[in-house]
């Protein structure tokens, strides 16, 4: 194989080259065969090789147009390393518009997988053998779940400096410094050493605009963090991000109809009245409060409630009020999320 060729499910991509495969995922019950599409850019000298993935959760759809997007502006001609994308990674869940895989297994507890094991971690294994075994970097592109809206933000493990340098320097206002979940694609490739962002931003089955802007921004930024590819002409003030120190879900106190007040990048106070929850006439109204001070980074869009549902997302803050007007500037730019 010529010197910084990659080679990924038997396909050799040599440099200053790019290439379409389909790895084999298996078949569905009519015997049609299931494939994973993979783009590989191999740029003409060494650097990063940057995974980028989506739809982990099949109907999680903005990361499918941002890495679209990603691959297809001119600057990835001049790419120094490889990117290796992955648009749809759970190809079942995304064909049946659904957040599971066919068994209801939930791809991202399913890693590092297993090559005899539940369908879930066949695919994997799969991601993990040929993808991120041939990586250094990865984003990997969410949104909130079905219902749901989150504000665009990056989950990390901040506690490792270069996952941090490349947290900052996606460009949104706010970080988490997250726990790994069992099971997660966060958690596998930490364990190989591998710094990995994981970008939220939007609804499920919907394209957001702003957040899928603010998606393209970020992968292409990171990339010029990384130097995979040179700087931009036009240089804009950075964007200090702001970490947050918790967060917190405020539930419905009872079952019945919600009528939203606060949206997504909302500064609230602790005890402020963020909605209301109402039977359908109206004889019976409940307050929902917030639980503390912050900013609502994630919301429910379905007015139909249960008493207990999750409804307001609150991420706290040191500085509640500067990370508030950094959210300002940054809508202004990317337009409005609700």
């Amino acid at each position: 194989m010529k010197k910084g060729s990659l080679e990924i499910a038997g396909n050799e991509i040599a440099p200053g080259t790019r290439k379409r495969i389909e790895i084999p995922l298996g078949r569905r019950v009519t015997g049609a065969n299931i494939t994973l599409p993979v783009e590989v850019v191999n740029g003409r000298h060494d650097g990063p090789r940057l995974f980028l993935c989506a739809a982990i959760h099949g109907d999680e759809i903005n990361g499918v147009e941002i890495i679209r997007r990603v691959l297809r502006r001119k600057m990835v001609r001049a790419l120094r390393g490889a990117v290796i994308a992955v648009p749809i990674v759970n190809v079942f869940g995304f064909i049946g518009l659904s957040r599971y895989l066919p068994d209801r297994r939930d791809l991202n507890r399913s890693f590092p997988g297993s090559l005899t094991g539940s369908l879930a971690a066949r695919i994997a294994n799969t991601f993990v053998e040929e993808i991120v075994s041939h990586s250094t970097h990865g984003i990997d592109l969410h949104t909130a779940a079905v219902h749901r809206s989150n504000l665009p933000q990056i989950r990390a493990c901040l506690d490792d400096d270069e996952t941090k340098r490349l947290a900052h320097s996606f460009g949104v206002p706010v970080l988490i410094n997250a726990n790994m979940r069992d099971g997660s694609l966060r958690q596998t490739v930490s364990e190989r050493k591998i710094p990995m962002l994981l970008y939220e931003g939007g609804e499920a089955l919907r394209y957001n605009e702003p957040a899928i802007q603010a998606g393209v921004n970020g992968v292409l930024s990171v990339m010029r963090a990384l130097e995979m590819l040179p700087p931009t002409k036009r240089r804009r003030a950075a964007r200090k991000p702001f970490i947050a120190r918790s967060s917190h879900w405020v539930r419905a106190p009872e079952s019945g109809i919600l009528r939203a007040r606060s949206p997504l990048g909302a500064a609230v106070d602790a005890g402020e009245c963020l909605g209301i929850v109402a039977d359908p006439l109206g004889a019976e109204e409940f307050e929902v409060h917030a639980s503390h001070k912050g900013i609502v980074i994630g919301r429910t869009e379905l007015p139909l409630v249960r008493g207990g549902d999750a409804l307001f997302h609150i991420a706290t803050f040191a500085r509640p009020a500067a990370v508030s007007e950094s959210l300002d500037d940054f809508q202004g730019e990317h337009g409005w999320f609700t």
